[in-house]
């Protein structure tokens, strides 16, 4: 498995080649829009950033999967999410925008699971990799009128 360093690095690139390009490289990464998804750390209490590939996009709302390459362990993102569903997302390197992290329940999951290895079988790959079941987020707008719900 990749070391936290190597996760680093490659977030870090793609970042800079998002900024460099000036948004014309990057929004895409292994066929799939990327995503920015900014979290509150759980212990630091202090934002966070990822990039992330969001294998299902349906309208504003996106689906991303806390494979972490199919590690034992999940992402330290999903664990801040987890404590935290408030988060921020900029798709395909526009605005950041607010939005509430849901951990999707077994039963969603085994359906849309299906159809993410269908359409992007390295996802399948990092499943066989791991004892884990690799959870399933769906990131969806809010507004910044009230707290985010998790729901789980």
């Amino acid at each position: 498995m990749p070391s936290n360093l190597t996760l680093r690095a490659v977030n870090t690139a793609h970042r800079a080649l998002l900024r460099l390009s000036f948004g014309r490289l990057g929004t895409e990464y292994f066929g799939m829009p990327a995503l920015e998804l900014i979290t509150i750390g759980r212990k630091s209490g202090r934002p966070r950033s990822v990039m992330l590939t969001a294998p299902i996009v349906d309208g504003d709302s996106y689906t991303v999967v806390a494979s972490r390459v199919g590690d034992p362990a999940n992402p330290a993102w999903y664990h801040n999410l987890r404590a935290d569903p408030a988060v921020e997302v900029a798709f395909r390197n526009g605005p950041r925008r607010p939005m509430t992290a849901r951990v999707l329940p077994p039963e969603e999951r085994a359906l849309l699971w299906p159809r993410i290895v269908a359409d992007y079988p390295v996802y399948g790959d990092y499943q066989k990799r791991t004892t884990r079941e690799i959870p399933l987020v769906r990131l969806t707008p809010r507004s910044d009128s009230g707290p985010a719900n998790p729901v789980s």
